[in-house]
């Protein structure tokens, strides 16, 4: 039986809790933990400090949905999916201004705060870029004062936890809720019912309307819990509200007296089961149905609450644009322009015309793939099983579409093929982003380049109808977390020099350039580097058992795992460069550090089997006396946001290689490029932007462009290619001669056949040797290390627009029409809360709104 240390209480214990914050720790501590100073656990001091933290934030979050409600401002609904949130103690003590004074009177204590937030699991609400978009918006909302409010669903276990065994992924369950987390309220008053399958009743109504009945339908509860959102700097606590699941009966008693144990449970099971995992395997028809059913579990649960709030204040329902925005992240949440006009003509009983300009003048949509294959479809016999009366619904909608088409383009078929909402072939279903264009009054990309190949390539047809209602709005990542909170070296450097306006205006990183030649600052920086450096490599070490070089060029590609994002060639460049220094061990490479960190799709045995290549490429590297104080390869397993604030710090390299005209923006390009990295990339998503605001000499650019991958396609043989370069088709010939795995030599052969039998769709080879020109130019400038410290420091300096509240800001003044409400604390609430930017009002009789 294990016992628990004990330890005495330390002698600075009364000066540590004059801070209010340490008072309302050590409470929670007794009261919420039940435990004595000498008892508690390090899983104690986290969750007891959470809610220290979230005790002054609900304050906040109080006042701010009262002052919503009083002044009856347009609110804006962000409906996503994913939220790939991360870890929040950090985070929040920095937003509100907490975080020095909390580490100095914990250490009073003898707790490290940094171990307690290390405690902290990561939320599994999200798994890639879209995700953590979405995350980084909501921060940028409540730091601009802006009245959204994000929608999700509360998924009991993430994407997967990634384990490496033998370099081949496996997947285990991510239990993030294992122990709960602090930062959620259940708001059990607000479970909204969710009908699911059942038949439809042909009706009229007193009028002589048709009104169908959807009946003998399943029901499905959703349970609502909020997790608070606090802005850097201000009063605003927004709420991102997450559904889950639940049995509309949970217990069949008769069935359980009846011996039928299971049984009596079954529906609780089946129901939960819509909220259990983030993404399904959708390989099986079981998998598509539960998708489905996770999508529409989460728009019905969603506009039911949003219509509840506003009926509260109006009894009609056209000033619904004038009072509510809703926002599709992606075209997930697509079902929710069928389902308001469900709740508007079946359950309020609009007509059609009214309801359809209605929800229109509502919804948003925004764009995130230029790849045909990723944009949704959902067969219309699942659809029509599902949800009888939304495929009615849509059906309705794509009628009436095709007419307006008719009227402009007569006789035109072959258009009005391309733009239908439904799909004929190779089954009849229907297309999510064809029902979100023609849903909504505004459709944007997420980076310059992406937007206009919407325009051209991807929905031209929609583009030629509605030309303005394209738009772009580039993507963006909030300062808060992705500098000053996981880079405090550098962070604290810059506000010894420019102050600490930058934190909420990143513009103000400009100041910077006037220090990119200052020796004095160029050591400082490089400092900071090393520190950051050294943390990751500490990391490395305990974690993984290996040792890194801190004076190594880290050289970091980190991303979820698809063909189109080229892992594959970046380790390509590794074998060559192995090859290199077997070759010429007196060459002048610089010792460099290679770092992976991707999961790749349970069902995706592609990117499963470039995973598995790279890691037996590092073991094979790690394990060469010869060459192992130059090369080092890692793949870094389960990588997750709490890795990358520990990752991308410590870089020096970003690749941002994909194909061009393949991403859509990406935002780990701009992370990386936030601090200090320089990037080694393509013409593609934000990489355009980026290197034009950074400057073309701080960026290592290769590749063919967008409109080239376009032309050479047809016409393009890898085989030449092979055949003309000695190093490539040494390198690929090493996939196959054992050289990386001598018990299975024949395990990369599928690799050696995409890239030269299968036509190389990524176009790999054909931009491989402008590649290794590139990394050439990357070891060059290494050696300069003024040079590179300059250019990294211009980085820096010129990422400022890729910030989110610029991006959120967009979204606010040309999409959503919302502008910052100001949040008053009250006097006696305020008194007990540490200081903000924002205003402040006399106390007054304090009555919650709940939202």
């Amino acid at each position: 039986m294990s016992t628990r240390p004990r330890k005495s209480r330390p002698s600075s214990t009364t000066a540590a809790t004059r801070n209010p914050l340490i008072a309302r720790f050590l409470h929670h501590l007794r009261f919420t933990q039940g435990e004595a100073w000498v008892t508690a656990t390090p899983h104690d001091h986290f969750v007891s400090l959470a809610l220290a933290v979230r005790d002054r934030m609900i304050d906040r979050m109080v006042a701010t949905q009262r002052t919503y409600h009083r002044r009856d401002v347009k609110r804006v609904y962000y409906l996503s999916l994913e939220y790939l949130l991360g870890r929040s103690l950090r985070n929040n003590l920095v937003c509100l201004g907490l975080y020095e004074s909390c580490r100095e009177d914990l250490a009073k204590l003898d707790i490290d705060l940094e171990r307690v937030c290390d405690l902290e699991p990561d939320a599994g609400l999200g798994n890639g870029g879209l995700g953590r978009l979405a995350a980084c918006y909501l921060d940028s909302a409540a730091t601009l004062q802006l009245p959204v409010y994000g929608y999700g669903i509360r998924y009991e276990y993430g994407i997967f936890e990634q384990e490496i065994a033998n370099g081949w992924q496996v997947e285990h369950p991510d239990y993030w809720l294992r122990f709960g987390t602090p930062w959620e309220v259940p708001r059990p008053e607000f479970t909204t019912a969710v009908r699911l399958y059942g038949r439809l009743e042909d009706r009229q109504d007193k009028q002589g309307r048709y009104r169908p009945a959807w009946v003998d339908y399943r029901t499905v509860m959703g349970l609502p819990y909020d997790m608070p959102i606090v802005g850097y700097g201000v009063n605003t606590v927004n709420i991102l509200r997450l559904w889950s699941a639940r049995a509309s009966h949970v217990f069949d008693l008769a069935a359980f007296n009846r011996g039928g144990y299971v049984e009596a449970v079954r529906e609780k099971a089946v129901s939960e089961t819509i909220s259990k995992v983030l993404y399904p395997s959708d390989e099986l028809e079981s998998g598509k149905e539960l998708r489905l059913q996770q999508q529409y579990f989460f728009v019905a649960c969603t506009l039911s609450d949003i219509i509840r709030r506003y009926e509260k204040t109006h009894d009609h329902y056209h000033k619904l644009p004038h009072k509510i925005a809703i926002q599709l992240n992606d075209t997930h949440p697509a079902l929710a322009i069928a389902e308001m006009m469900r709740l508007l003509i079946d359950e309020r009983g609009m007509d059609w015309d009214p309801a359809w300009e209605i929800t229109q003048k509502c919804f948003a949509y925004t764009n995130h793939t230029l790849l045909p294959e990723a944009l949704e479809v959902w067969p219309v016999s699942l659809l029509g099983r599902v949800l009888p009366r939304h495929l009615q619904i849509i059906f309705e909608i794509n009628k009436r579409f095709l007419e307006q088409v008719e009227l402009r383009w007569p006789g035109d078929s072959e258009r009005q093929r391309d733009v239908s909402l439904v799909q004929e072939m190779p089954e009849k279903a229907i297309r999510m982003a064809n029902l979100s264009i023609v849903g909504s009054h505004s459709v944007n990309g997420v980076a310059a380049l992406h937007t206009d190949l919407i325009r051209s390539r991807l929905v031209p047809r929609f583009a030629e109808m509605w030309p303005d209602k394209f738009i772009n709005h580039t993507n963006g990542i909030t300062p808060r977390r992705w500098l000053r909170a996981c880079n405090e070296p550098l962070s604290h450097a810059i506000s010894e020099r420019i102050g600490d306006d930058w934190i909420s205006n990143l513009d103000d990183l400009r100041k910077l350039e006037a220090y990119a030649d200052d020796s004095d600052f160029q050591d400082r920086f490089i400092e900071a580097k090393v520190l950051n450096k050294q943390r990751f490599a500490d990391w490395c070490r305990r974690r993984m058992g290996i040792q890194l070089n801190t004076n190594a060029l880290f050289d970091v590609q980190v991303k979820r795992l698809h063909e189109y994002k080229r892992q594959l060639m970046n380790i390509l460049q590794v074998i060559m460069r192995y090859q290199r220094l077997l070759d010429d061990p007196g060459c002048d490479l610089p010792p460099r550090v290679v770092l992976f960190g991707a999961k790749a799709a349970p069902a995706y045995s592609r990117a499963k089997l470039i995973i598995k290549l790279i890691n037996d490429v590092a073991y094979t590297i790690n394990h060469d006396q010869r060459v192992n104080n130059r090369l080092k390869v890692l793949f870094v397993p389960n990588y997750c946001v709490s890795l990358a604030e520990l990752v991308i710090p410590a870089a020096d390299l970003s690749e941002q290689i994909s194909t061009a005209g393949m991403e859509a923006s990406g935002t780990g390009n701009m992370k990386l490029a936030l601090n200090g990295a320089l990037t080694i990339g393509t013409l593609d998503g934000a990489n355009i932007e980026i290197r034009d605001a950074v400057g073309e000499e701080n960026f290592f650019l290769f590749g063919l462009t967008a409109e080239q991958v376009a032309e050479q396609r047809p016409t393009y043989d890898p085989w030449t290619i092979y055949n003309g370069s000695e190093r490539i088709s040494r390198a690929l010939h090493a996939l196959t001669d054992g050289t990386f795995n001598s018990d299975r030599p024949d395990l990369f052969a599928p690799i050696f056949d995409w890239l030269t039998h299968e036509r190389d769709f990524y176009m790999i080879m054909a931009d491989m040797e402008s590649y290794l020109a590139a990394q050439d130019q990357v070891d060059a400038r290494w050696h300069d290390t003024r040079g590179w410290a300059r250019s990294a420091i211009l980085n820096v300096a010129r990422v400022g627009y890729f910030s989110s509240d610029r991006a959120v800001w967009e979204y606010a003044t040309e999409t959503w029409g919302v502008k910052p409400i100001a949040i008053r604390v009250p006097a006696q609430v305020r008194s007990h809360l540490p200081p903000a930017s924002g205003p402040t009002e006399p106390t007054p009789a304090i009555a919650t709104v709940k939202s």
